[in-house]
């Protein structure tokens, strides 16, 4: 029987008819697809509460205007609602801009394990610079660590995508997977200077040196979550090990690790 997996868009941009081949190659999940802004209602309104695990293509919470952004919290049903997600043990995917969502609800960070800024602001009481962005990027990527979530795939392999400076915590979370790439301020160009009409600038932005983890697991209570930095288009998506690394992370948060006998199940 299928498990019920539900998926959360909206809030950024992506090419829908390939994320839905995406979500297509998902065997063995019976899929809901809801979108923002609609989404967060249905999400308090409990299309949350049967799920096995749910996988967060979102970026919430934001208005783009005239070179401007705006913010504001999930409203209190939405927060309840993914709270009592996670409270029954279920877990959760985070992807990509993800890692964005929800700029006004620091819970959110501290659930996926760091924060994608696009403006200046305060993380952990500490002041930090708007985070960072390149598209396309040639790299390699690394698996640091035998996990069920890295099963099957090989030692490295080869990606083209988009890569982020930003926040991450990695005191709280386990890597799986590092980016061979320079996460330095000149590799990068500014999420601020992008918002206000300068795309591909990174003048007078200092970021300091950030995080190569581009996949982790963490533990939201009792509950698991991983989060792949994978996921800007098509080429991505479409790519077997990317694939493969949803879902085996698909089945890990939903207590289905093949690798592990029932003693283990969902640790």
């Amino acid at each position: 029987m299928a498990r019920p997996l539900l998926v959360l868009s909206g809030g950024h941009p992506y090419e829908e008819a390939p994320f839905s081949g995406l979500l297509d190659s998902l065997e063995g999940w019976d899929v809901t697809h809801l979108v923002h802004p609609e989404a967060e209602a249905m999400v308090a309104g409990g299309a949350a509460d049967d799920a096995e695990a749910i996988l967060f293509y979102d970026m919430p919470g934001y208005a783009f205007s005239d070179g401007t952004v705006t913010s504001r919290p999930p409203s209190d049903g939405f927060k309840a609602a993914i709270r009592r997600h996670f409270g029954s043990g279920r877990g959760a995917v985070t992807m990509h801009h993800a890692l964005a969502g929800w700029a006004d609800w620091p819970d959110w960070a501290e659930m996926v394990g760091g924060r994608f800024l696009y403006q200046p602001g305060e993380v952990r009481g500490r002041e930090v610079l708007d985070s960072g962005y390149r598209h396309d990027v040639r790299y390699t990527a690394e698996i640091c660590a035998d996990h069920p979530v890295t099963r099957g795939l090989p030692e490295t392999f080869e990606l083209i995508d988009e890569l982020y400076l930003a926040e991450i915590f990695e005191d709280d979370v386990e890597p799986l997977i590092r980016a061979r790439h320079d996460f330095t301020a000149d590799n990068f160009y500014s999420a601020a200077h992008a918002v206000a009409g300068r795309m591909f600038d990174n003048r007078g932005w200092a970021h300091p040196r950030g995080s190569n983890f581009v996949a982790w697991t963490k533990r939201v209570g009792d509950a698991p979550l991983v989060y792949l930095q994978f996921g800007d288009g098509p080429k991505t998506y479409r790519n077997p090990h990317v694939r493969q690394l949803l879902r085996n992370a698909l089945d890990h948060v939903a207590g289905h690790d093949p690798t592990i006998g029932a003693e283990g199940a969902g640790t």
